[in-house]
């Protein structure tokens, strides 16, 4: 009432003349303008990639966690948890911190308003600051309902509010070389909005907060995993995107319902630790590498090298350690942060991370509970180490002994602990559950070949291990191995999945080292929208029509065409025909021939253990084209994220749904 009172008496301030006292009292009162409302804010983050930055939305959820947060009127920070907990934003430093891997902070903002030239995308944020100099104007505007009005700022831009609908932002002629790239573009000035919803950005939805599923991704040789270069990180994140997506779509009864929540997928990075200033093997590397054809050298160096410092002793230690220690450590910080998780726990190895899973997890063992820390004090454990002397330099932190099994190397230096005290304290938290490589080969006829190594415990019994694009076939045979016993399981693991595209030239089979006397197909991968690809339904429709003509089946042209034209088997059935079915047609494998019930062994429990994708239309036309493309296809694969879904709430007992068509 009072700020309406102030803007009653603005507006007869603004109509009244010395001459005229009444000029008010003769204004029709519904000529007066609607009162000013403020406009709504939205958050965004800020996201540099290259050269370019980019500013993208919080969820509704999240950006009204951090709106709550903003007004709390607390002196000290205040840290919400958004994105899926896999960040936490300081509201008043205004950043956005990773919560399970090393990245640097990124830059907050409360928006309102927003601007575009005409070369760029899409919106960007002003400054906060900014945006309330532009806030306060447009009151003043709507208020006294007269436009037309200019803001300028210190800077020498000037703004100015033709109409409630056209907001525009000059630049000063001295700034526009900087500003635009050309001299035709010199008097084109910026587009101006108020509030988010003026502008077009797709704000996310948000993610289920309940997890029903755990899955660590270990990705395979070099820092890059796709040939866009992106990191195991980005990777992941769209892995993550479009699993969420394919829940919306296959399984969208079952949210609505509350049986569904989401699965939560967290990268596992260790080329980083490999490749650091703790081994010193690039140092090394780059001693005895020769200057010429530099690039070709240094991706050699930085990627293939990875396989042959895997069968070194002392570099597949440092790389299984690496691997063990992160998922252990990623596994109780998102226990910590999630305390009501109850459920299973999945593994994913891409490539060489796919070996490395192999062999961690053949070397499980099975005689106690899973891993976890002694029950020793820090005190107890630095002494045990010979390091009692930083115990005061711990503490200060609030450090105890499982939020320093969570340090990093990095953060460990930063404390001020030397080099070789640091490599202590890694090195007993990477092996506190260690067992020497004796393991029991009774199932192999020859015994593997692998460098001898400790192999670490994991803090967990993986449910399922799902191989991408995997040469663990082709390690294994050449460690001499040429059969494996059916009868063999992992330890620790009851299922396993060899996933592969027909066109990878790093991929290999697994069933033929345990059926060597059926040809077994691979089971085909159905496509995530419920039916083959069209060029493989055409191919086998052209195949079953030739079959036919061969054996004298059709009586004449008629019939042949019905034949041609008769769709195979849907690789998804109808959701009406039960779960029976729906998981027989889901193994169908490749070809007319259906093998489903042969047995392979216990390594996926019985079950079928190689799945091949379909190749794309394109694809097929080259082979040899698309190979390397093919060994980096699965990050982005919905039919690959759909079969771990699917394998993951089976095991929930959650009803899969076959989209519309």
């Amino acid at each position: 009432n009072n700020k309406r009172e102030l803007v009653e008496e603005r507006i007869k301030q603004s109509f009244a003349s010395p001459s005229s006292t009444s000029s008010f009292e003769m204004l029709d009162m519904d000529s007066v303008p609607a009162p000013y409302q403020e406009v709504q804010p939205h958050w965004f983050f800020c996201r540099r990639a290259d050269e370019n930055t980019s500013w993208l939305p919080f969820s509704r959820e999240d950006s009204d966690k951090l709106e709550n947060a903003c007004h709390t009127g607390s002196k000290e920070e205040v840290v919400v948890a958004v994105d899926g907990d896999r960040y936490d934003v300081h509201v008043k430093e205004r950043k956005r911190y990773a919560v399970y891997w090393d990245q640097a902070p990124t830059e907050v903002r409360r928006c309102t308003w927003f601007y575009k030239g005409d070369k760029d995308t899409r919106f960007m944020p002003y400054p906060e600051d900014f945006s309330q100099s532009l806030e306060e104007a447009y009151e003043i505007a709507v208020t006294l309902d007269e436009w037309k009005r200019k803001l300028e700022f210190p800077t020498g831009e000037t703004v100015i509010l033709h109409n409630p609908k056209l907001i525009m932002q000059y630049q000063p002629l001295g700034l526009q070389d900087e500003w635009v790239s050309s001299p035709s573009e010199q008097t084109r000035p910026r587009t101006v909005k108020r509030g988010v919803e003026n502008i077009s950005v797709e704000i996310p939805d948000g993610e289920p907060e309940k997890v029903d599923h755990l899955v660590f991704m270990v990705h395979g040789i070099g820092p890059a995993c796709d040939l866009r270069f992106r990191s195991i990180i980005q990777c992941v994140n769209d892995f993550r995107s479009a699993s969420l997506s394919l829940l919306a779509s296959h399984y969208k009864r079952a949210q609505q319902d509350g049986q569904v929540g989401r699965v939560e997928f967290l990268p596992v990075n260790w080329h980083s630790a490999l490749h650091g200033d703790a081994t010193g093997v690039d140092e090394d590397i780059q001693r005895i590498t020769l200057p010429s054809i530099s690039r070709l050298r240094h991706f050699t160096n930085d990627t293939l090298l990875d396989l042959f410092f895997y069968n070194s002793p002392t570099y597949c230690q440092t790389i299984v350690d690496t691997v063990s220690s992160e998922i252990n450590r990623l596994h109780v910080l998102f226990k910590q942060r999630h305390p009501k998780f109850n459920g299973a726990v999945s593994v994913v190895g891409h490539s060489l991370g796919s070996l490395i899973l192999f062999d961690l997890l053949t070397n499980q063992r099975t005689g106690s509970e899973p891993g976890h820390l002694s029950c020793d004090t820090l005190e107890q454990t630095l002494t045990r180490l010979g390091l009692q002397q930083y115990l005061d330099t711990l503490q200060a932190e609030n450090l105890d002994l499982e939020s320093l099994a969570l340090c990093h190397d990095s953060e460990l230096k930063d404390l001020g602990i030397p080099l070789g005290p640091r490599k202590k304290i890694l090195n007993y938290f990477h092996r506190a559950q260690s067992v020497t490589s004796a393991v029991d080969y009774e199932y192999f006829d020859v015994g593997i070949g692998q460098v001898s190594i400790d192999y670490p415990q994991l803090a967990f019994h993986p449910q399922t291990f799902f191989a991408f694009g995997s040469p663990i076939g082709m390690f294994l045979t050449v460690r001499g191995l040429k059969h494996i016993d059916p009868n063999y399981t992992f330890p620790t693991c009851k299922s396993f999945y060899n996933i592969y595209h027909p066109y990878d030239p790093v991929a290999y089979r697994i069933e033929p080292m345990i059926v060597s006397e059926v040809d077994l197909e691979p089971m085909l991968i159905p496509h995530h929208k419920g039916r083959k690809r069209m060029h493989l339904e055409l191919k086998d429709s052209l195949t079953r029509m030739s079959m036919d003509l061969k054996n004298n089946v059709l009586g004449s042209l008629r019939t042949a065409w019905q034949s041609f034209a008769r769709l195979p088997v849907a690789a998804l059935p109808p959701v009406e025909e039960g779960g029976a079915a729906m998981e027989r047609k889901l193994e169908e494998p490749q070809g007319r021939k259906k093998q489903a019930e042969i047995k392979v062994g216990m390594l996926n429990g019985g079950r079928r253990i190689d799945y091949v994708l379909q190749e794309k239309p394109i694809e097929s036309f080259n082979e040899y084209l698309f190979a390397i493309q093919s060994h980096l296809c699965y990050w982005e694969s919905e039919d690959t994220a759909l079969l771990l879904l699917k394998e993951i709430y089976d095991k929930l007992g959650v009803a899969f749904e076959q989209p519309q068509q």
